[in-house]
């Protein structure tokens, strides 16, 4: 009912131009005293005419209605052809439509050369500054010195930004490596972990980790990546005590360790893009890109990542690793 009353306001002007061509030969008869009667009968037949030719075009609207709502659903890309109109202006409207896919087009090609020329820019120039980089440690290898050391650990934080660079730069791939199998926790733990073994020593901070004995349906490769992020935060903002990983039920993974904490105000924007916080105020270096990062990759893996936190106390990061289990 709604879309006759759209048609007949439509056509309002149809209507109109009808009732005042039966008025106007309605008073002609009158003045020239001719019989009334005689305008009557052709105006019920033309009524009962047009009562018909308004079916049959509401009827083709109303196609015409239910082929472009199917199309709203639809992509711009996938839309080959739009339904043909009678109409001149619907003509004009479906040429300005045409236009505009073509520009459309035409800038999503531009933006996807764009982009994979800085992902290949940026893809070429990791690889280029890694050379120095493992040169470097090489050379730090043979020093045992507390500024060697230092100059270790600051090189590794230079590996671990170029690594979330390039990571960043995949996220928005649709093209991203994910491969979701079955894989021992342990050894997905132990791979981040790894990593972070000097930091630990240097920094006099301790890791309680005692072996889960589960497994996990997940992408190892990604999820190391996630556990690597969320370790390096806790060693960064711990200025001494421990970093501690366990498991809890049924399947969630937790690091906890005992630094300055999160306010509150800013934990339910630590996982959003580019926010740092307090934190981030205090500590200049401080991107906002690690924890997004994390959010990002665990949330295509089909895991969900939380935060809590107490200022003084210490911050526990939780990701829930439970899926349903799938067929290989």
């Amino acid at each position: 009912m709604k879309l006759f009353g759209l048609y007949l306001k439509q056509r309002w002007g149809v209507f109109c131009a009808f009732i005042l061509f039966f008025i106007t030969f309605f008073i002609t008869f009158y003045l020239y005293h001719l019989p009334v009667k005689a305008v009557i009968y052709p105006f019920m037949l033309c009524t009962i005419v047009g009562m018909v030719m308004i079916i049959v075009d509401f009827i083709r609207v109303r196609k015409k209605h239910i082929s472009l709502s199917k199309l709203k659903g639809v992509s711009a890309p996938l839309i080959s052809e739009l339904p043909k109109s009678p109409l001149i202006e619907c003509r004009d409207y479906q040429d300005i439509i045409r236009s505009l896919k073509e520009q459309q087009r035409d800038l999503q090609t531009e933006m996807t050369k764009g982009y994979n020329e800085t992902v290949e820019y940026y893809t070429v120039w990791a690889h280029q500054i890694k050379t120095p980089i493992a040169a470097m440690k090489l050379n730090l290898q043979n020093e045992d010195t507390p500024l060697s050391r230092r100059l270790s650990s600051d090189l590794f934080r230079i590996e671990q930004y170029v690594e979330m660079a390039l990571t960043f730069l995949r996220l928005s791939s649709p093209s991203t490596d994910y491969v979701l199998k079955e894989y021992d926790l342990d050894s997905v733990i132990k791979q981040a972990v790894r990593k972070f073994s000097g930091e630990f020593i240097n920094r006099k901070i301790s890791l309680d980790y005692k072996p889960i004995s589960t497994s996990v349906i997940t992408d190892e490769k990604w999820l190391s990546f996630c556990l690597g992020q969320i370790i390096s935060n806790a060693l960064k903002y711990t200025r001494e005590g421990s970093v501690k990983i366990y498991l809890e039920t049924p399947k969630t993974l937790c690091i906890e360790d005992t630094g300055i904490g999160i306010a509150p105000e800013d934990l339910p924007r630590v996982f959003e893009k580019g926010y740092t916080g307090y934190n981030g105020r205090t500590d200049k270096s401080a991107s906002g890109i690690g924890l997004y990062l994390c959010r990002s990759i665990l949330e295509r893996l089909g895991h969900k990542i939380t935060a809590s936190s107490v200022v003084g106390q210490g911050t526990v990061i939780s990701i829930n690793l439970e899926q349903y289990n799938i067929k290989e």
